[in-house]
This record gives C-alpha cells, sequence and structure tokens, in this order.
C-alpha cells in the first residue's frame, strides 16, 4: 500500500495508519506530560492506562501482514530528539518503585531475572515512536508503519509489556494493601543474575508509596 493510497482516505478515522498514528501521538503527549511533574497523584495509574493502550495499538501491529516500506532505504527522518531530560524526569518521580525485575525471554529456559527501570523503558518505547512520528508528518505514511511495525517485533513491543507488568503488579501491591519487598541494594548498573531478585522499594511500604503516586489499598 503506497502512502498516496493512504493519503486518498482523506484522513479518514477509520483508517488502520490514522489509529495508529493517533494512539503513538496520544501516548507521546501523555508521557511526556507525566514526566513534567506537575500530577505526581496520579503518574501511575495513568502511565498504566497509556502503555495498555499503546500496547494495543502495537497488538494490531502485529497481527499485521507484513509493511513494506516503498523504498529500499529509509529516508533521514531528521535529527533524533533527545530523550535524556525525559528519562531523567521520570526517574526523579518514579525514584522509589523505578527499578524493577524482568526476565528479557520467557520462552529462553533458565534465563535469570535482570534488573530495569521504568523510567528507561519508557525513554526508550518514546524513542522508537518519535522516529516513526517523523516519518508520518513528513508524509511518508507507509515508511512510518513500517518502522513502527519492526521496532514493535524488534524493542518497543517488548519493552513497553515489561514496563506494563511492572507497572501492574505495583498497582496490585497498594490497592491489595500487599507490602512490596525489600531489594537489599539491586540497580541496573549490577550484573545481577539470582533468580530471587526483588522489586526495588528497600524498606517501603505499599501504603506509603501509595499516596503520593495516586493509589490508595482496598477497603
Amino acid at each position: 500500500m503506497s502512502d498516496a493510497t493512504l493519503h486518498a482516505t482523506g484522513r479518514n478515522p477509520d483508517d488502520f495508519a490514522v489509529q495508529i498514528a493517533d494512539q503513538v501521538e496520544s501516548f507521546l503527549v501523555a508521557v511526556t506530560e507525566v514526566a513534567k511533574g506537575d500530577e505526581p497523584d496520579s503518574a501511575v495509574p495513568f502511565l498504566l492506562l497509556e502503555v495498555s493502550q499503546l500496547l494495543l495499538a502495537g497488538g494490531r501491529l502485529g497481527a499485521h501482514e507484513d509493511i513494506v516500506p516503498d523504498e529500499r532505504y529509509e529516508p533521514d527522518p531528521g535529527p533524533e530528539q533527545d530523550v535524556d531530560i525525559l528519562r531523567e524526569n521520570l526517574g526523579r518521580l518514579l525514584e522509589p518503585i523505578d527499578v524493577y525485575s524482568e526476565v528479557f525471554d520467557p520462552y529462553e529456559p533458565r534465563r535469570a531475572p535482570v534488573p530495569a527501570r521504568i523510567s528507561d523503558d519508557l525513554a526508550d518505547v518514546v524513542a522508537d515512536l518519535r522516529h516513526g512520528m517523523a516519518h508520518y508528518r513528513a508524509g511518508r505514511v507507509t515508511e512510518a508503519l513500517w518502522w513502527w511495525q519492526f521496532s514493535y517485533f524488534s524493542n518497543w513491543g517488548s519493552t513497553a509489556s515489561a514496563t506494563l507488568r511492572a507497572l501492574q503488579s505495583l498497582v496490585a501491591h497498594v490497592r491489595l494493601n500487599q507490602p512490596l519487598a525489600e531489594l537489599d541494594g539491586l540497580d541496573t548498573d549490577q550484573g545481577v543474575g539470582d533468580d530471587t531478585l526483588e522489586f526495588e522499594a528497600g524498606q517501603v511500604m505499599a501504603q506509603e508509596i501509595g499516596g503520593p503516586l495516586g493509589m490508595g489499598p482496598v477497603k
């Protein structure tokens, strides 16, 4: 499907490309707003919602037939936007619960969990999505869809899925009034491969972080 064919719909809201682009744009705007830290009370629930919605778009891309770009080589989308400030702001906002443990590939036998950061994950997903959005805004719709589909399989899909699991687990700990376990110093700079890696929270209890992050335990 060529860019001309896609644009021939006049940006029909029912068009697949328009729907994917709208969801990507919504996620980019939402994460940028959360990172500003203006509403920390709703940060985690809002991120849980936005990542969930983004993964619906990712699932649609994953189920779609392979998208083939019109050109053999990818056109230059221009300079990449720096995500370091976004990463740092999210890290400060999520500092008590930023680090979690994740299994990189659930189909690789005996793969030990590794530490990861929600702030790093979200920044990496944003970088991938912005790359495709640069193509979309330049009118290269097929190129944008190809990039979003390719990077969904190669990076942002698994990264967003891991982030969603961490956010969902955090909300569940708080809403079910289950205290977070002691981490004993786990950080992403450490090459830890222990099967007993636990969520980084130190001695912080779920009820202590639930209030500042906009969540309350189940009564």
